[in-house]
């Protein structure tokens, strides 16, 4: 669990450095650790200015929050608990948060809609019980114009468990391990869907 107390997370850089934000008590949400978080966070220093980014098992809002606290312009976080999109409303309504929004949608349903814009940035935490999500979600992600050019989708896993096989068009750009949890940054290149959309 990341620092700050039980049931809390703490922003740990950008515009809301050191702001504490409570969670749920639920079983299985479990914030991205601090020292995962500035990890991540360096590797997207560069990509982060005006980003959009898309929180696909969004919990506790860490990874979203984080994002906006260095100058991502959106994200849209996704959860299928009606209690953990309460809570993150009121952190956003909190900090001020204008380019933040939630969506209450279990995951992969949610991308079996055509998005209006694509997503620079998507964050893929899904429960480590569930890793048929993982694949699923990957899966959707390839389709129907949610990944802009070049975009960075970061996979949170059990380390103990494998990163679904990588179609066409995906790297494995960055890898890590701290504790039990595997993180991965995943570079967009040339997905054939996208490749289909643009000879069509």
């Amino acid at each position: 669990m990341s620092g700050g107390g039980r049931n809390q997370l703490r922003i740990i850089g950008g515009e809301w450095r050191g702001r504490k934000l409570a969670f749920p008590p639920l079983p299985g949400l479990r914030p991205t650790p601090d020292r995962v978080r500035e990890t991540l966070f360096n590797w997207l220093r560069d990509s982060l200015a005006g980003a959009r980014c898309l929180d696909l098992f969004a919990g506790s809002g860490a990874l979203s929050f984080e994002a906006l606290s260095r100058g991502a312009a959106e994200a849209v976080m996704v959860d299928s608990q009606a209690s953990v999109i309460a809570q993150l409303q009121r952190h956003i309504d909190t900090l001020r948060a204008a380019g933040a929004r939630t969506a209450l949608a279990e995951a992969v349903r949610f991308l079996e809609q055509t998005p209006a814009r694509p997503f620079d940035i998507v964050f893929l935490d899904p429960p480590f019980s569930e890793p048929a999500l993982l694949s699923a979600s990957l899966e959707r992600l390839a389709q129907a114009g949610w990944l802009a050019d070049t975009a960075w989708v970061y996979v949170e896993t059990d380390r103990r468990a494998p990163l679904p096989p990588l179609t066409a068009g995906w790297e494995r750009f960055r890898h890590k391990e701290a504790g039990q949890v595997g993180y991965h940054l995943l570079k967009v290149t040339a997905l054939p869907a996208r490749q289909e959309r643009t000879a069509s």
